[in-house]
């Protein structure tokens, strides 16, 4: 890999850690609901996630890394925890 990649995939480490970070510093009780402008004033990036997940009725829930949202409405987004043993929860 060049020096060119390597700096790429670190920036995006970066702000994927930093997103992260950003999630789980704001959902503290396990299941947040947090305004757009709250993320977007810490740092959030919406362009970058690791995974996403889209349930039966639609709703795609993106994550970084265990950290995840899903948009509700009017700008707001549900925060919730990933957890291995039993998929994505909203409580931890």
């Amino acid at each position: 890999m060049n020096r060119g990649n390597e700096k790429f995939v670190r920036n995006v480490q970066n702000v994927l850690r930093r997103n992260r970070r950003i999630l789980s510093e704001l959902n503290m009780e396990g299941s947040e609901k947090v305004h757009r402008d709250e993320l977007i004033a810490r740092g959030f990036n919406f362009t970058f996630h690791t995974h996403s997940y889209t349930t039966k009725k639609g709703k795609t829930y993106c994550f970084c890394f265990d950290q995840g949202y899903v948009d509700l409405e009017n700008e707001y987004f549900r925060l919730v925890f990933e957890d291995d043993s039993f998929g994505f929860e909203t409580l931890r």
